[in-house]
């Protein structure tokens, strides 16, 4: 198995030589837990991006591809935009930012029950300054009442000039065809970038990162700050089909170390299982995982662990 994101769903049309074809890229961005890598994961078929519950779960960019009737779409999901208080936050907001400007459309996810307060209502002023088409996309629309949802439609287009607003449910797929269908005939025309099975442009061991790293935050979000990350560290194809992986959860204290591994091992096992089985189902192959927890103080501020997630470390 090669150290590449797995095919995508089979069912992905043929394209005829002689027939145009439409590709570009579309940048999710939002407030913390607005539902952006649901959205994705929906559109695009497939996990390409984690998820959880906890705030700032997605850190740089992740491209999720989907194919949709003619056209190649390339989502691009982006770091929560919030008010940053240190280094790593400012670091994924400017890169949230820097993704919608080099988009080909921008769309703003709004958690409809939510509404625009906070950070949402600090982004919209952000997006005055957006140059590219922007579309406004209200989420979570099975848990809000239809005239609140036109109200929050008319407010938020009061303040930004969107070209479109979509109604929709990244959990229960309610409305993401009719989204799929405007930026598959919207997007200019021209070659697709990717392979068409092909469904990010994240490897995989670091997508297993990532997986594992989700695993962590289901299993401590209560427990364990903000302040972890996970690399992979080794990735050995076997001759009997398997695969051995080996992983750094790295943590900046020994205080978050013992939580990390719970009283026994018990919460490092069971983190250990969940991604396993998932990362294996994603491989079609078995996996051997074996996780380490390494105390590295104040990681957040190495200029290394920043290029290690895909982020541009800020001076200052």
């Amino acid at each position: 198995m090669s150290d590449e994101i797995p095919s995508g769903p089979e069912s992905a049309p043929e394209i005829a030589v002689d027939t145009p074809t439409h590709s570009g890229f579309v940048a999710l961005i939002g407030a913390t837990n607005a539902g952006k890598s649901t959205l994705v994961n929906r559109l695009v078929g497939a996990k390409v991006t984690i998820v959880s519950h906890k705030v700032q779960t997605t850190r740089a960019i992740v491209r999720g591809i989907a194919i949709h009737e003619r056209a190649q779409i390339v989502f691009m999901d982006t770091p929560g935009i919030f008010k940053p208080r240190r280094r790593l936050d400012r670091a994924m907001v400017t890169t949230a930012w820097g993704g919608a400007k080099d988009a080909d459309l921008v769309v703003l996810l709004v958690d409809s029950e939510r509404g625009l307060r906070g950070d949402t209502e600090a982004i919209l002023e952000g997006l005055k300054e957006v140059r590219q088409p922007k579309i406004l996309v209200l989420n979570k629309i099975d848990r809000v009442r239809p005239e609140d949802l036109l109200k929050l439609a008319s407010a938020a287009n009061e303040t930004v000039a969107f070209d479109r607003t979509f109604m929709l449910s990244a959990a229960t797929g309610s409305g993401c065809e009719d989204f799929l269908d405007y930026l598959a005939k919207t997007l200019p025309e021209g070659p697709w970038y990717y392979p068409e099975d092909q469904i990010s442009d994240l490897p995989m061991r670091q997508l297993a990162a990532e997986i594992t790293r989700e695993k962590l935050f289901l299993r401590l979000h209560q427990e364990l700050p903000y302040a972890s990350h996970v690399e992979t560290e080794k990735w050995e194809e076997r001759k009997d089909g398997s695969v051995r992986i080996e992983q750094v959860i790295y943590v900046e204290r020994e205080s978050q170390k013992k939580i990390a591994l719970g009283k026994q091992g018990e919460a490092i096992k069971a983190i250990s299982t969940a991604a396993r089985k998932e990362i294996s189902e994603i491989l079609e192959q078995p996996v051997h995982l074996f996780l380490f927890v390494k105390v590295r103080e104040n990681w957040g501020d190495d200029p290394a662990r920043f290029r290690e997630m895909g982020l541009e470390f800020p001076k200052g």
